[in-house]
């Protein structure tokens, strides 16, 4: 029973989306809204781990947080804006940066 809820429940939104954005210019006011909102939603996500990050994550310093974020955004605009090279870099200093600093117990 959950699963037909939960299937319902996105899929109605997948087809609603397949429907209407069909008819929806790149340009339009609602597309540049949705963008704005997913970017939006994306920042303070981010943002979130960043700052109050839970599980192992918050075992790290901030400053490493925040460094491993600097860097993998200048990977990412250095690569030509492509996300994975900034996702990968950032990853990457995080964890060579927690192992450095004695992270593993």
């Amino acid at each position: 029973m959950i699963i037909v809820a939960g299937w319902l429940a996105t899929d109605i939104w997948r087809w609603l989306g397949v429907l209407v954005g069909g008819r929806l210019r790149e340009d339009s006011e609602a597309l540049m809204w949705v963008r704005a909102v997913a970017t939006a939603l994306v920042a303070g996500v981010i943002s979130r781990l960043i700052l109050f990050p839970t599980g192992a994550l918050a075992g790290s310093p901030l400053g490493l947080r925040i460094a491993a974020a600097s860097i993998g955004f200048v990977a990412f605009l250095l690569s030509r804006q492509k996300v994975v090279v900034g996702v990968l870099t950032a990853e990457v200093v995080l964890v060579v940066g927690w192992l450095a600093i004695g992270g593993v117990r």
